[in-house]
């Protein structure tokens, strides 16, 4: 289905956010708020968020940690004022590892002692891509990013393991190769394609059926390009089976006040802080 980010690429995140919470956005928010990135969501009960905290940080390409909500459902480091049960456009309740439901807004299932997990977003270098003039299909397609599970295997942590799930763009032989010395440089949102070329090699058996998101074009000449994706977490939720685990349905992410190129360096402060 295609839908028209027009209105929203260069308002403010804080403008778009009221706009997911009246309900006015219910869409893929990729393109949204030229340079400012973007974020995935994992909700946990809190005897679950310690392990998932080691997942992520034994996963750090597909699982980058942006900022951890405890006590409200509030965001401060990623955009004060922000929500992350109110502020995605659409979120994905899990119970026992099997995805139930799709929902506008998750604040009713928030509980005391909850814990959200904001991780880093490929939306956030795809502008830097197309700062160069390489193409990003699924922007130019109105579409929501292909995205697959793989045959690479993440670090398991507690009940935590599985697939790493993979984003796809194709491009030609010439733009991946630019495409990776850009993202190389970007370890918090993901950094550099872990497969270029055929998609077997990864264990993705046809790009024009992705698990999640949507199939996009891929013309002659082109090569399915692979990033270590955000949605990794989803693929982990169905084999630990917490009772229950909000998400951010893939596509539709938090859009957070820090810009992108101002992402690496912010993170990289608080981590020596």
């Amino acid at each position: 289905m295609a839908f028209d980010i027009t209105p929203y690429i260069d308002m403010k995140p804080s403008q778009v956010r009221q706009l997911i919470r009246e309900g006015t956005i219910d869409f893929p928010t990729a393109g949204m708020c030229r340079g400012y990135a973007q974020a995935n969501l994992v909700i946990l009960p809190p005897e679950y968020a310690a392990d998932f905290e080691e997942y992520a940080k034994k996963n750090p390409f597909p699982c980058p940690i942006l900022e951890i909500i405890k006590g409200t459902p509030e965001t401060h480091d990623m955009g004060e004022g922000g929500n992350i049960c109110s502020d995605i456009p659409r979120y994905r309740v899990y119970e026992n590892g099997v995805f139930t439901k799709e929902l506008t807004d998750a604040s009713e299932y928030w509980k005391e002692g909850y814990v959200g997990f904001l991780i880093g977003c490929s939306f956030s270098f795809e502008e830097a891509l197309m700062r160069e003039g390489i193409e990003v299909r699924h922007i130019a397609q109105g579409r929501n990013v292909p995205m697959y599970k793989t045959n690479i295997q993440t670090v398991k942590a507690g009940p935590f393991e599985g697939p790493m799930v993979c984003s796809m763009r194709p491009m030609t032989p010439e733009n991946a190769k630019k495409a990776y010395e850009i993202t190389v440089k970007m370890p918090n949102v993901h950094g550099a394609p872990v497969h270029m070329g055929d998609a077997a090699g990864v264990g993705v058996a046809d790009v024009m059926k992705p698990d999640y998101g949507e199939a996009v074009d891929v013309y002659p000449g082109e090569i399915p390009v692979f990033w270590p994706c955000g949605v990794t977490p989803q693929a982990a939720v169905e084999n630990a089976k917490p009772p229950i685990v909000i998400t951010h349905a893939p596509g539709h992410m938090f859009i957070t006040d820090i810009l992108n190129t101002q992402l690496n360096d912010y993170l990289e402060a608080k981590k020596h802080a």
